[in-house]
C-alpha cells in the first residue's frame, strides 16, 4: 500500500514549482511580501484549527497549533498603514473548510497533515530564510513550562501526526481515487491544490505591483 506522501507527491511538487516558493526560499524575500503571505496563512490556519479543536482532534497534540504563532509573526512584521490583501484562494479556502469539512474528522485531519507536517518538515528550512522571528516554524517542544511535555522533539510529533492521519485512511492501493473512495487522499490533494493557487495569487500580486516590489526579493 502506498503512503499518503506517495499518493500526494505530484500535488506537493506542483506547489513547490510555483515562483513564490523560490522567492520564499531565496533568503531575500521582502518583509512586506512575507507579511502578506502570513496574513493569508493566519486566516487559513485559524479556521482549520478551530474546526479541528471543536472536534477534539488536537486534544492530544496542542503543540501543533500554528495560528497564534502566525499572528505573532505577522504583528512583528506588519508596520504599514494599509490592510494586507486577502487573496481569492484564501477566501475560497475559508468557505471550503466551513462547507466541505464540517463533521468530517478524516477530511480535517488530511488538511492538518498537509499543512502542519509541512511546517514540521520543510518549514524548518524556510525558518532560516525568512525575515523576523519565524515562530510559525518554532515548536520549542522541550521548553514548555508548567506541564508535562508529551513530545520531546519534532520527530515524535511528526510520527504522532502521521499515525493519527493514518488511522483515518480507508483506501486500498486504488489507481483512481475519488472523494467517495478515500476522503483522506482526496482532501490532502485538495489542500495542496489550494496551496498552489495561493502561491499563484501572490505571484500575480507581485507582478501587478512590480514597480514597488520588483520580483519580491530585496536587492
Amino acid at each position: 500500500m502506498k503512503t499518503l506522501k506517495e499518493l500526494t507527491w505530484e500535488h506537493h511538487k506542483e506547489a513547490e514549482r510555483q515562483k513564490f516558493v523560490k522567492v520564499l526560499m531565496s533568503g531575500k524575500i521582502i518583509p512586506e511580501i512575507y507579511a502578506i503571505y502570513l496574513a493569508n496563512q493566519h486566516k487559513t490556519y485559524d479556521v482549520l484549527e478551530a474546526m479541528a479543536m471543536a472536534d477534539g482532534l488536537l486534544d492530544d497534540m496542542p503543540e501543533i497549533r500554528r495560528a497564534p504563532h502566525i499572528k505573532k509573526d505577522f504583528d512583528e512584521l506588519w508596520t504599514y498603514g494599509w490592510a494586507p490583501p486577502i487573496f481569492p484562494t484564501t477566501e475560497k479556502y475559508i468557505k471550503y473548510v466551513a462547507e466541505a469539512l464540517m463533521d468530517c474528522p478524516e477530511k480535517i485531519m488530511a488538511h492538518i497533515y498537509v499543512r502542519h507536517m509541512g511546517d514540521l518538515s520543510g518549514g524548518q528550512m524556510i525558518k532560516r530564510k525568512i525575515p523576523g522571528a519565524g515562530t510559525m516554524y518554532d515548536f520549542n517542544l522541550r521548553y514548555v513550562e508548567g506541564r508535562n511535555q508529551k513530545y520531546q522533539n519534532m520527530d515524535e510529533l511528526k510520527e504522532a501526526l502521521r499515525t493519527k492521519v493514518n488511522s483515518f485512511q480507508k483506501y486500498s492501493d486504488a489507481s483512481t481515487l475519488t472523494e467517495n473512495v478515500n476522503n483522506v487522499v482526496y482532501e490532502a490533494r485538495t489542500c495542496f491544490n489550494f496551496a498552489t493557487n495561493l502561491f499563484k495569487d501572490i505571484d500575480k500580486f507581485i507582478n501587478d505591483n512590480e514597480k514597488r516590489f520588483g520580483d519580491g526579493t530585496e536587492k
